[in-house]
């Protein structure tokens, strides 16, 4: 390779002639690397120089598919792929291997050689780095005036921008549009806007320089398939990375150089405002306002410069003395000082390399082994090479030189290579999971470290073996970095839903699982109960409105399909809901589609539909109502018959029992004999035979309908009486099979009453049991005579010793001593008592005027 007009400065030597330089220069969007890449294809070999790693990759695997991975080469300084018959190289600047001699060479972002740390390497490179057949610079046209100056016999060539870009002004974060980039100058400002994206847009993708490629790469991959249509980004999104991004937005319009917090440069500016607008689609830039502060603000000279591609051009590029003295260390330093022999060159003094080796120079064992008379050359190069070593995690010169110290202490003892224990250990220490963002992204800074070193196949005893491990390490780490990050700052839900709200009219995959959780796209979005759709708990309060409209759109049809087997569901699959604890509802395969509403009377109240059914079109609710009335009207003929049978006799029986029937359904099966008496007594013969043979048993304290005792009858009865008295809510129901329970206070008035249950003191005894108990303690006694009780009594009533007692005082009896034991005497009472085994008999007599002599005989 030629050095051209630069020999002076020592230029490596070339063994062929150089071809001709062309300069291709442009904004962003021109196709300026597509252009070098096809002219590396053309030719018989050649070399590229990238300044990010990423972009080295990218084109590495495009020329593969091209040219066959035989025959390509990928050299960065954390990853080398050199088969050995490679003609084609695609490199990092820094790793170009200038020693081989190719046809065609390549330098991208020619104008980073104006930046402070990295300036000089792209500055050697584009003065002398040559290929015989024909040289290409790529970069922005700031660079042509340094270009007419310092290689005056570069062909300069300007392609225009692809697309327009056009300023958009200020908008707030929520009315950014999709495909959007927004770019902050720090991780926690990165972090911040990528929360509040994840909050109000379903999620953003995150790129910054500090990320691994492997991590960004994934990430990219991320918002370019539209997982996300954001991307939050530091100024590293504007060098090489080629995405659908319609808008970008500043977040702010400064950053921090290392120095001191400046405004950005307009070409910096438009480096990163360039990324909008991809080939023919145009783009458009501007800034983000956050929350009531006032945006960022370009110049309208800013914004003119930026539109029209016109930029102050740059005067100098940075420059480094390539002669260096490696004789001792003062040397090395000295030639590092020279200055640039051209006034269009700047010495470079920021770079870390220098400011570590300037720190190490003042050690005294540093100047001891640099100094050693064996070998002093080769003490002093192996410090400089150390000190090379990339501070990936950014500490600084002084504690970045700490660890450059540890790696020279090695390399200039014993057989000069590092430690496996050591390497192994730091290596360990880096290979762990677990973590925030921030802790993994550290750690793959470490393990990019320690990938940088496993490349140098002179510090380690088995390079090999320590590339492959640091890059195992380094891949682990990346992967669990995008998943955190993914975590973090992507809601994949939310982003579903946004992207469902403008694909009205479109289908969207809609899965139900049989245990009723909705997925749209593959994201739950919450629980389908019948009809019901219930968000997930676990969404934000703006996120539930998202998810309710989703389910809104998504479940039409399957609430009509729902609907349709409703219509036609079994008895079996609707059942009635009611415990007591909350109104009565109706259940169709266990979820609520309906409630009972007060109606004419309690056996007809009115069935509601549940809110959730009212999005169904009319014809299904009316569907729907049908078949819930059908299915009402059997189970009240199945669970209350006697009661339904009773209610159809009142046209059938005379006034006096009719006014009785109308009594007995109105109170749902039974009522206090005292209250009915009248009607009772007035009762003619057929009247009686009618009810009797209707189920209805007029009893010693109640007039009652044995049947409707049964637990289930009971449920719907009091189900039907709190529906008639609009009572809301009822105590827990009494347990199946119970003859006597505790009286709750609190319990509605009437409730004990509807239950089947006579109140006696805190205690309620099954009226059926009470009429039982009653009758069998009359027969027990003998007019007014004392008697014991029978001790089965409370037993079978279920009361306890005291509660008998209060039962038999109700019943008309009265507690005295007799030779000192507990026994009760009749104290009288106004009806007689009629015999279980002859009631139809003894309903006849009572009648007569014999039957009421009779019980007056025996008052």
């Amino acid at each position: 390779m030629k050095a051209g007009p630069f020999a002076s400065i020592a230029a490596p030597r070339a063994r062929t002639p150089a071809g001709p330089v062309t300069a291709v220069l442009g904004p962003t969007n021109t196709g300026k690397t597509h252009l070098a890449v096809e002219r590396l294809c053309g030719h018989v070999s050649g070399m590229m120089g990238f300044p990010l790693r990423l972009l080295a990759r990218e084109v590495y695997d495009k020329v593969v598919v091209l040219k066959g991975a035989a025959n390509v080469a990928l050299i960065t300084g954390e990853e080398k792929i050199v088969p050995p018959g490679a003609r084609y190289f695609l490199c990092t600047v820094e790793a170009m291997p200038l020693d081989r001699e190719v046809s065609f060479v390549a330098i991208d972002e020619g104008q980073v050689a104006a930046d402070p740390e990295r300036g000089h390497i792209f500055t050697q490179r584009l003065l002398h780095a040559r290929g015989y057949g024909e040289t290409m610079i790529l970069g922005s046209e700031t660079l042509r005036p340094l270009l007419r100056k310092l290689i005056p016999e570069a062909e300069i060539v300007t392609r225009p921008r692809f697309s327009t870009l056009a300023y958009a002004g200020a908008k707030k974060l929520s009315r950014l549009p999709r495909r959007s980039a927004i770019v902050a100058f720090t991780a926690a400002e990165v972090y911040a806007l990528a929360e509040m994206l994840r909050r109000q847009k379903g999620g953003a993708a995150v790129v910054m320089g500090s990320l691994s490629p492997r991590t960004r790469n994934a990430q990219v991959a991320m918002y370019q398939s539209g997982e996300v249509d954001y991307l939050v980004a530091t100024d590293a999104i504007g060098m090489g990375l080629n995405m659908d991004i319609a808008h970008v937005a500043f977040a702010s319009l400064g950053k921090f150089d290392g120095r001191r917090h400046r405004r950005l440069m307009l070409s910096e500016m438009a480096q990163i405002a360039g990324r909008a607008g991809r080939y023919q689609k145009d783009g458009s830039f501007g800034t983000v306002q956050l929350g009531q502060s006032e945006a960022a603000a370009f110049t309208p000279e800013e914004i003119e410069g930026l539109e029209s591609h016109r930029f102050e051009p740059l005067t100098q590029i940075v420059w480094r003395n390539p002669n260096l003295d490696l004789g001792t260390l003062p040397r090395l330093i000295t030639s590092l000082d020279a200055r640039p022999p051209r006034p269009e060159l700047v010495r470079g003094d920021d770079a870390i390399d220098v400011a570590v080796l300037k720190r190490l120079a003042g050690e005294p064992w540093v100047m001891e082994r640099t100094h050693h008379r064996a070998g002093i050359a080769r003490g002093v190069q192996r410090l400089w090479d150390a000190c090379g070593l990339p501070d990936y995690r950014k500490t600084g010169a002084e504690q970045h030189a700490r660890l450059v110290g540890r790696i020279f202490r090695h390399l200039s003892e014993g057989d000069g290579r590092l430690p496996a224990a050591w390497v192994a250990s730091e290596l360990a220490h880096l290979d762990r999971l677990s973590g925030d963002v921030e802790t993994l992204a550290d750690r793959i800074a470490g393990a990019r470290t320690w990938t940088y070193i496993a490349h140098r196949p002179d510090w380690l005893a088995d390079a090999p073996h320590w590339a492959t491990r640091t890059r195992e390490v380094e891949d682990r780490l990346s992967d669990a970095l995008h998943t955190a990050l993914t975590q973090r700052f992507v809601d994949r839900r939310t982003a579903v839903l946004l992207r469902d709200l403008k694909a009205r009219g479109q289908d969207q995959r809609v899965e139900i699982d049989p245990d009723g959780a909705v997925a749209v796209e593959g994201e739950v979005i919450g629980r389908l109960d019948g009809f019901r759709f219930t968000a997930d708990p676990l969404a934000r309060a703006g996120e539930q409105r998202l998810l309710l409209a989703a389910a809104e759109r998504a479940l039409v049809k399957e609430l009509a399909h729902r609907a349709g087997q409703l219509a036609t569901a079994d008895d079996a699959a609707i059942t009635l809901d009611f415990a007591g604890g909350m109104p009565p509802r109706l259940l169709w395969n266990g979820a609520r589609v309906a409630s009972l509403r007060k109606g004419r009377d309690a056996l007809a109240p009115r069935i509601e539909l549940d809110r959730s059914l009212t999005a169904l079109a009319i014809a299904d609710r009316q569907a729907v109502t049908a078949r819930l009335d059908g299915w009402f009207a059997a189970a009240l003929a199945r669970e209350l018959g006697p009661l339904v049978a009773l209610a159809a006799l009142r046209d059938t029986v005379s006034p006096v029992a009719r006014g009785l029937i109308v009594r007995l359904v109105e109170r749902l099966g039974s009522l206090r004999r005292s209250d009915a008496d009248d009607q009772v007594m007035a009762l003619t013969r057929a009247d009686r035979t009618a009810i009797t043979r209707a189920g209805v048993r007029l009893g010693v304290e109640h007039v009652f309908m044995a049947a409707l005792l049964r637990p289930e009858a009971t449920r719907w009865r009091l189900a039907l009486w709190a529906v008639s008295e609009n009572i809301a809510a009822l105590p827990p129901l009494p347990a199946p099979g119970r003859v006597s329970i505790a009286v709750d206070d609190t319990a509605p008035v009437g409730f004990v009453e509807i239950a089947g249950f006579w109140r006696i003191g805190g205690e309620a005894v099954r009226i059926d049991m009470v009429d039982r108990l009653a009758r069998a303690i009359h027969g027990r006694r003998e007019g007014r005579a004392p008697f014991a009780a029978d001790p089965n009594w409370a037993a079978s009533a279920g009361l306890t010793r005291d509660g008998l007692a209060r039962l038999m005082r109700a019943l008309g009896y009265r507690l005295q001593l007799v030779d000192g034991a507990a026994q009760f005497a009749w104290r009288g009472q106004r009806r007689p008592i009629v015999p279980p085994d002859s009631e139809a008999d003894a309903r006849t007599v009572s009648d007569s005027p014999f039957a009421i002599l009779a019980g007056m005989k025996g008052r």
